[in-house]
């Protein structure tokens, strides 16, 4: 799984981001990105690394789960193409993938936000 180029994004419009319909490619990989996103965990670890690169140490306190899952979440957003890794030392080091992953996970905790906002008081 990857993530279009950035250099994609900037030859699109901002009037029509996506001047041709998407193809069944697409709908697909898209549908596979957000499953990928759709784990509270994953989404805190990716919102930890849009602040900058970690090591799983700092990843683990960050999110609260156990170190084990966490590896294991950081594993799957790598396979996924979300994540970089590299190594310092003995530590590993990640990074987010790509810069377009930021603005998703900043629009999916907006769209939280909002609807927190803006749901009627309770009775």
């Amino acid at each position: 799984m990857h993530l279009s180029p950035a250099h994609d994004a900037q030859a699109r419009t901002e009037v029509d981001p996506h001047p041709r319909t998407p193809d069944e490619e697409q709908f697909e990989l898209a549908a596979e990105l957000l499953a990928v996103l759709g784990d509270r965990t994953r989404l805190v670890l990716l919102h930890a690394l849009a602040g900058g690169d970690a090591d799983v140490t700092t990843l683990t306190e960050v999110c609260g789960a156990a170190r084990p899952a966490v590896s294991q979440h950081l594993a799957r957003l790598r396979l996924a193409g979300l994540v970089n890794t590299r190594k310092d030392g003995r530590r590993v080091i990640y990074s987010l993938g790509d810069g377009h992953l930021r603005r998703v996970v900043d629009e999916a905790l907006s769209l939280a936000d909002h609807r927190l906002t803006d749901r009627p008081p309770h009775d």
